[in-house]
């Protein structure tokens, strides 16, 4: 895993640990760790060796809360590291289904419900060949502190399967979403735990997860997000983690007294977070230079407009298409086959693709060509050593567990709306939502503040502010709750 911080071994803690040894790797941004937090590290790092992205998520948190925990000996005291880093249930099944041509297909289901102190767990579904169960721990993980931040009752989870549904038909889909849920409705509710939609599971899917639940339930409730606003779903949602990144960025810009009119931004990915993203950037005048997919990159020097976006929408919502049609359809348009955004000068980055997908050079690059924000419409998609770069040079970064917490937040407000049987209109859910993220970004600045030792008058490190707002939280209520 990049930029792995110091991990020494020391002795006994509330798990068993093994002894002191060697100081494995270092990284300049993450030395001087308590014993506590390398003990936990150790503990985690040894449990769960072959999963690097979860690893990843866990260092990225502990080592940041670091000051809470020494101000606060209470979560010491009650083990909270070791407990919050071990899923509170893990479940994993076999998902048989058949393709058009009659053959039998096994794919693997997973659901990772993570943490539930406080409130049913929530969190998508994410269906990619990619899909592992270090995967789902990390992005469960990570959604235990963005639903905490968000204000609203969510505990966090995770889960999807290894099924691809690309190329497939709308009846082999079905098939298979039937299949998957007929085991995982054994263990979701509109109480326990209620899953939304993630990368490979949109409203078809979301669709037919839902009638297969009501299907063997007998129940109509809102257990699954990001349903049809025909049949239960709450208008906003599919812009909601887009808008909600940008509403961030504007917060933290503000504090510089700054916006975006007139700023050049470049975006990853070209799926709902990207599609909504720009539209916003847009009407907040912004220049957005690139979006993207697993291909490669268009680069338009003119700006993607409206026209131009509405054009992309109608590509790779409806068409199915590649980004690099774009560059066939506009003038003046650059295609970068296999290359990411980040080599061209910008002021502002928002990587919406996936994990990882900015380090730490491309991140140097960044930096050196201008850019003074970056805003994370991705779950984790800068790795450790690129977030050092960010901090060490003091730009705004907007982690994602708070950048993007609009769509969860969105999901929550969906199962509002749910239990009190009611539809909100466009503008009062996106009110709620302008409400959230203000209120996050001043969860997230007030306490990196408190505790982050490197902030000033005009530096906020959101990366530990966001993460000692989240685990406050969610520790606090541990407590309460006893050991359970």
């Amino acid at each position: 895993m990049g930029g792995e911080s110091s991990i020494i071994r020391v002795g006994a803690g509330c798990w068993s640990s093994p002894g002191i040894g060697e100081v494995e790797s270092a990284a300049s941004h993450q030395k001087n760790m308590t014993d506590y937090t390398t003990r936990v590290l150790e503990t985690v790092r040894s449990k769960n060796a072959s999963e690097p992205e979860f690893l990843q998520a866990v260092q990225e948190v502990i080592t940041t809360i670091e000051p809470v925990l020494e101000a606060r000996k209470k979560y010491e005291q009650n083990c909270i590291l070791e407990r919050i880093t071990e899923p509170e249930r893990t479940i994993i099944f076999r998902v048989p289904w058949t393709d058009d041509a009659g053959k039998i297909h096994i794919n693997r289901g997973f659901r990772v419900e993570f943490n539930s102190a406080i409130g049913p767990y929530k969190g998508g579904l994410r269906f990619h060949p990619s899909v592992n169960l270090g995967i789902l721990k990390f992005l469960g993980f990570e959604q235990v502190f963005k639903n905490s931040l968000t204000t609203l009752a969510m505990g966090g989870g995770k889960g999807g399967s290894d099924f691809d549904p690309k190329g497939k038909s709308d009846a082999e889909v079905m098939r298979f979403c039937q299949s998957f849920m007929t085991e995982l409705q054994r263990h979701i509710g509109a109480d326990t735990d209620v899953p939304a939609g993630d990368i490979g599971v949109g409203g078809r899917e979301i669709g037919y997860l839902f009638g297969q639940y009501k299907r063997l339930r007998n129940e109509f409730t809102g257990v699954l997000t990001g349903k049809a606003l025909n049949w239960g779903g709450s208008l906003i949602r599919p812009e909601a983690t887009g808008y909600g990144c940008v509403y961030f960025a504007q917060n933290m810009l503000a504090t510089r007294g700054d916006d975006f009119a007139g700023k050049r931004c470049l975006v990853s990915g070209s799926g709902n977070v990207a599609q909504y993203l720009v539209e916003k950037l847009i009407q907040l005048g912004a220049t957005v230079l690139t979006m993207s997919d697993s291909n490669g990159t268009v680069y338009d020097p003119e700006g993607i407009n409206a026209e131009k976006l509405a054009w992309i929408m109608d590509l790779k919502n409806v068409r199915r298409g590649r980004i690099s049609e774009y560059a066939k359809q506009f003038k003046g348009v650059q295609y970068l086959e296999n290359q990411r955004p980040w080599s061209i000068p910008c002021d502002c980055a928002f990587p919406c693709a996936t994990q990882n997908e900015v380090n730490g050079a491309e991140a140097a690059t960044l930096v050196k060509n201008g850019c003074i924000l970056v805003a994370e419409g991705a779950n984790m998609p800068t790795d450790l050593d690129g977030i050092a770069v960010y901090l060490n040079s003091k730009i705004l970064y907007g982690p994602a567990k708070a950048a993007n917490a609009g769509g969860v937040a969105v999901s929550g407000l969906e199962m509002a709306q749910n239990s009190q049987r009611l539809n909100w209109t466009p503008d009062e859910v996106d009110s709620k939502l302008h409400d959230i993220m203000r209120s996050i970004h001043e969860n997230a600045y007030n306490h990196a503040r408190e505790f982050s030792p490197d902030c000033t008058d005009s530096f906020i490190n959101y990366v530990a502010g966001a993460n000692i707002a989240g685990f406050v939280k969610v520790a606090d209520a541990m407590i309460d709750q006893g050991l359970v």
